[in-house]
């Protein structure tokens, strides 16, 4: 067995979502919105939180400014402000640049520095001579006015297999003047494991704490990170949900659960681990960006399970197929219904929605109806609330909350405010008939109105209740028009979600499938329970 290195004495974990992370396309993040994340990272126990770039970026330095005003109070982070070394033939101490770094008011400065010589030539047009300079005074000016500065070597390792001994000197330049941790960058994301040793033990060479900052554009920036600290880097830079320029960052969160939980090495708290998959989650909705739900450890779909296979062992031992415990990084197991589902699959399937499915035949009977409706083209892997329904019916469970008599809608080209379409619902629901008529934007807009205004006198409850999201797919094409079609429907009441499946021959009746189940469902759990089903 590899062995693996042993923790340094001092180790950093350094996030750049809010500077480096926020350069995603399409990314836009408000001072509030970087104020929120900061404070999701602080609860997670990274060290720094590199915030922006005052001086270069309005939005930054307001944010610098709201942090200093006292609306960021930092529990265990360290707040870091990122800029350049100071400008060709200028002085550091007369440097705007420099200065706004230094007016941030935050303890520690990164700033970032050309290490490839070509850059030097190309990008600044000057000489690598001045280059070192900048570095110098730079470092010198800042550790003279009391702040701690790291330095991000750009382009280190493009820089070093084109000009080695350049690409040191600048690593040189930046610890003799002061610098606590040099950031050797994989800025093009080019890189593969294998080739990080060699380069990162030529760095340690001059004595310096170095850190580490790559790029996802080959895959490798979580293995790429990994195997820079094997070759003794005692910081780590790195993104949350992996966002950043073109293909993004090294995952930080993925990094610290590599780093705890298979080197076992305690980068963070226990606890402050097991808040990792509601940090991501967090911060997901406030970049507005989708969670990619198989992201190692904190995706939706880590710890899912779909073969029978899986499910039968699951049943003896949960970890036979899981490589940790998800409770330790906050996740869970999920057990998926589909069908490739077996006994075992529906019967912890059916534990954790709180049936008890222990008898065999029962289990198999559901087992069988899940796949016979498979096969007609339903999902149940991405729809709790319809399988609980399904689960529901089967042991005989599921009251009649309401019954449909009627339904109808009309959709055409005359917009009007209240939408282009027409829905009329005729339910009965305790005892009294309804026929109600909605209007919307759409057709299942005007049938969500349609069936609410119906069964409000009823359940007055169903006001709180909203569609989310709506997933349309053709699943069977047929020939010519024919065609299976299968929605998805999410569905809140502010306090929990749940997704229905609906399948049908066009994408009206499918939609009002999953929509009355929606509603069903909901009904059926009045005090609140069966969150997030």
């Amino acid at each position: 067995m590899t062995q693996l290195p042993a923790a340094p004495d001092s180790f950093h974990v350094f996030d750049t979502t809010l500077r480096d992370g926020a350069q995603q396309e399409g990314l836009q993040l408000t001072v509030a919105d970087k104020l929120k994340i900061a404070r999701h990272l602080d609860d997670l126990g990274v060290d720094f939180i590199e915030g922006g770039w005052p001086g270069a970026n309005p939005n930054d330095t307001a944010f610098f400014a709201a942090a200093a005003a006292g609306e960021l109070k930092l529990r265990n982070a360290r707040l870091v402000a990122f800029g350049a070394t100071r400008k060709v033939g200028a002085v550091a101490a007369d440097d705007p640049q420099v200065q706004a770094l230094l007016d941030a008011n935050t303890e520690v400065i990164c700033i970032v520095a050309k290490s490839h010589d070509e850059h030097v030539f190309r990008a600044l047009h000057t000489t690598l001579e001045e280059n070192l300079a900048m570095v110098t005074d730079t470092v010198a000016h800042l550790v003279a006015n009391g702040r701690r500065v790291f330095v991000d070597c750009e382009h280190f390792f493009d820089g070093y297999r084109a000009n080695p001994d350049y690409a040191l000197e600048v690593v040189r330049a930046a610890a003799e003047a002061g610098a606590e941790v040099v950031v050797l960058c994989d800025t093009n994301g080019g890189m593969l494991p294998s080739w990080m040793g060699d380069i990162v033990s030529a760095a340690a060479q001059i004595g310096v704490d170095l850190g580490i900052h790559c790029h996802n554009d080959t895959g490798c920036a979580v293995a790429n990170t990994l195997a820079a600290v094997e070759a003794g880097v005692m910081h780590v830079q790195g993104t949350m949900n992996g966002h950043g320029e073109r293909t993004g960052n090294a995952n930080l969160i993925t990094v610290i659960a590599n780093l705890q939980l298979k080197y076992g090495w305690q980068v963070v708290t226990p606890d402050q681990l097991a808040e990792a998959t509601r940090v991501s989650h967090a911060i997901s909705g406030v970049t507005n960006y989708p969670m990619n739900t198989r992201q190692p450890y904190v995706g939706a779909s880590a710890f899912a399970h779909k073969a029978g296979l899986h499910a039968s062992a699951i049943k003896v031992d949960a970890n036979l197929y899981q490589h940790i415990d998800p409770k330790l990084v906050g996740n869970d197991m999920r057990m998926l219904v589909s069908d490739m589902a077996g006994r075992a699959n529906i019967q912890i399937k059916g534990s954790e929605l709180g049936y008890d499915l222990s008898d065999r035949d029962v289990a198999a009977k559901v087992t069988e109806k899940v796949k016979t409706r498979e096969m007609d083209g339903y999902s149940y892997e991405s729809a709790d609330a319809s399988f609980e329904l399904l689960l529901r019916d089967e042991l005989g469970l599921l009251e009649d909350y309401f019954e449909v008599l009627s339904w109808r809608v009309l959709t055409g080209h005359e917009v009007k405010p209240e939408g282009d379409s027409e829905a009329v619902v005729k339910v009965r629901a305790k005892g009294v008939t309804y026929n109600l008529v909605g209007e919307g934007h759409g057709p299942l807009n005007a049938l969500d109105v349609a069936l609410r205004n119906a069964l409000n006198p009823a359940y007055p409850q169903v006001e709180e209740f909203e569609l989310t999201d709506y997933k349309v797919r053709i699943i069977d094409q047929g020939h010519g028009t024919d065609a299976i079609v299968r929605t998805l429907i999410d569905m809140t009441d502010g306090e929990r979600t749940w997704t229905t499946v609906g399948v049908g021959t066009n994408v009206i009746e499918a939609s009002w499938e999953a929509l009355h189940d929606g509603y069903l469902w909901a009904l059926a759990h009045p005090d609140g329970s069966g969150a997030d089903a």
